[in-house]
């Protein structure tokens, strides 16, 4: 059974950093692609950042430069380090795989930056 399981959330002011972290478990990590999304209240879930299982990285413009997202295939997590954080970051951070045409999703992370 898969499993994504995210930690790192929480409550910092704007400017300061946060790091996210995935554990994955059920897959073989290494040759899966890993996305974080965000869903702000009110809004629609957005794809903040992907990283391929080679390692190349996309981001969505609005954190660019902010955010870093990076892989430990010998630990099974991605982690996602935000920077400069502004409050129209916050949201509930998703962890997200697609296997086998399934998109799985761990429970969420909250981050809320207050101004």
């Amino acid at each position: 059974q898969v499993q994504l399981v995210e930690s790192g959330g929480g409550l910092v002011q704007a400017g300061g950093s946060l790091r996210l972290s995935c554990a994955a478990s059920g897959i073989r990590f290494s040759t899966y692609s890993i996305d974080w999304h965000r869903q702000a209240p009110g809004k629609q879930r957005e794809l903040v950042a992907s990283i391929s299982n080679g390692g190349s990285a996309n981001y969505v413009d609005s954190v660019k430069g902010r955010f870093t997202i990076s892989r430990d295939n010998a630990v099974n997590t991605v982690s996602l380090q935000m920077n400069m954080l502004k409050p129209e970051d916050t949201a509930v951070y998703y962890c997200h795989v697609r296997v086998a045409s399934r998109d799985l999703w761990g429970q969420g992370t909250q981050v809320t930056v207050s101004s």
